[in-house]
């Protein structure tokens, strides 16, 4: 790899051991994905909070320095930990400190949790605590090449708004903090970025169900690829492409693709391929829908639902504001929780909107920072869930072995005010 003098001090230690841990680890994987040099990046989205048991105990023993080095940078000797040099946010986090009871929290866990916020925020990591960052300030632009984690918000960075970043994890994105620099492979290239395969749509997708059993269809059958869709009639708003994008990174591993005149690289069907030619091509209909959705529900049994869980992606506030209009005037069943999700920022401001009193007088909980797939928290005895979104449905029967039915908003409210399920695709 062909390193900068600048890179070749910060790998010398003349920065600091901590930036001469987090160089070597960037050459370290760079060299292992064939890079063949680092690419400047001022945009890191990343993990840094304590999760876990085996962390927990970690961070009580031997402090804050001696954690993040161990999980963060890979480096079994304890550094003292720096500022951060680069623009870089928090992501999702194992718990809402708020609502840490209904969680089944233990209190000992919510101040180590509240300690480690802290001692993140001194760092310059600034606290968002949700998969969703481009909903409350950090909205790179095209072409920025950028460090993050969380498939659901590469794929929408990339895809949206034609940022660059390739699906990181813990260490190279904390590598990342403390360097300015990410190996330059993968979607930072323009050739990788191109077009792979053509999905041909046939069903008129526009409704946010079908543009999250669009995007299970997608992941199932391109994996890791590129696809192009053709034949999108309606132009989707931020959230059902939000949920189009997280489904097709959890059914697969799309962490790019173009439907023409839309996203953000390409206005035809030949800008989108380039010198490529469709290595495959699919169809999406009628039959591939219904399959879809048998496959998101295949887990369902029980018609009793205990749990409601809305918000995966985090909630825009516009969703929010479409649950509560259908909520408003009634009443959760009383053997039923709903839970939704939101990034902290977005529920303070559905606190000023009101929103998050007609939940509450409703029976449900606005929550932030975390959810059911990441926390592993769930209300006591939940053995049925429903959700709408197609990323939960697919990751709650595998982590947490409960039933999960996958629906409209509309098919999860009514759920949730009468404790049955009855929906089905119309």
């Amino acid at each position: 790899m062909r390193l900068t003098d600048e890179e070749k001090f910060m790998l010398d230690g003349r920065e600091g051991p901590a930036v001469q841990k987090s160089m070597d680890l960037l050459v370290r994987y760079g060299e292992a994905l064939g890079a063949e040099k680092l690419i400047h990046t001022n945009n890191v989205s990343t993990a840094v909070t304590i999760a876990g048991p085996l962390m927990s105990n970690y961070a009580r023993q031997h402090g804050f320095d001696a954690a993040f080095s161990e999980f963060n940078l890979d480096s079994q000797e304890p550094v003292e930990i720096p500022m951060v040099k680069t623009h870089s946010c928090q992501l999702i986090s194992g718990m809402d400190t708020e609502y840490w009871e209904a969680l089944g929290a233990p209190s000992e866990q919510v101040k180590l949790t509240k300690e480690n916020e802290a001692y993140n925020a001194g760092l310059g990591i600034q606290l968002m605590s949700t998969c969703t960052p481009y909903q409350i300030g950090n909205v790179p632009v095209k072409g920025e090449h950028c460090a993050w984690m969380e498939s659901s918000a590469v794929v929408y960075i990339n895809s949206i708004l034609g940022a660059r970043t390739n699906c990181e994890g813990r260490e190279s994105t904390a590598a990342a903090m403390f360097t300015g620099r990410i190996p330059y492979w993968g979607y930072h290239i323009d050739e990788n970025r191109l077009g792979t395969d053509l999905v041909e749509v046939e069903w008129e997708v526009e409704s946010m169900t079908d543009w999250g059993l669009l995007g299970y269809y997608v992941g199932e059958v391109i994996g890791d690829r590129v696809p192009v869709l053709k034949g999108i009639r309606y132009v989707p708003n931020s959230y059902r492409v939000k949920h189009f994008g997280a489904a097709a990174a959890s059914s697969g591993g799309v962490e790019m693709y173009h439907i023409p005149g839309i996203t953000a690289e390409a206005r035809t069907i030949e800008e989108a391929f380039g010198t490529n030619k469709p290595q495959f091509s699919f169809k999406f209909g009628k039959a591939e829908r219904q399959q879809m959705y048998d496959n998101l529900n295949v887990s369902a049994k029980d018609t009793n639902v205990d749990f409601i869980m809305l918000g995966c992606p985090h909630a825009s506030i516009e969703q929010i504001w479409e649950i509560c209009k259908l909520l408003k005037g009634k009443r959760i069943n009383s053997g039923t929780k709903l839970w939704i999700f939101t990034p902290r920022a977005l529920r303070q401001l559905a606190d000023k909107n009101g929103y998050t009193q007609i939940i509450t007088d409703a029976g449900g909980l606005l929550m932030s920072d975390t959810c059911p797939a990441i926390s592993q928290m769930l209300p006591p005895g939940t053995k049925v869930v429903a959700t709408d979104s197609a990323k939960q449905a697919h990751y709650l029967p595998a982590i947490t072995g409960v039933q999960t039915w996958f629906g409209s908003l509309e098919d999860c409210i009514h759920a949730a005010v009468t404790g049955k399920w009855s929906g089905g695709l119309r």
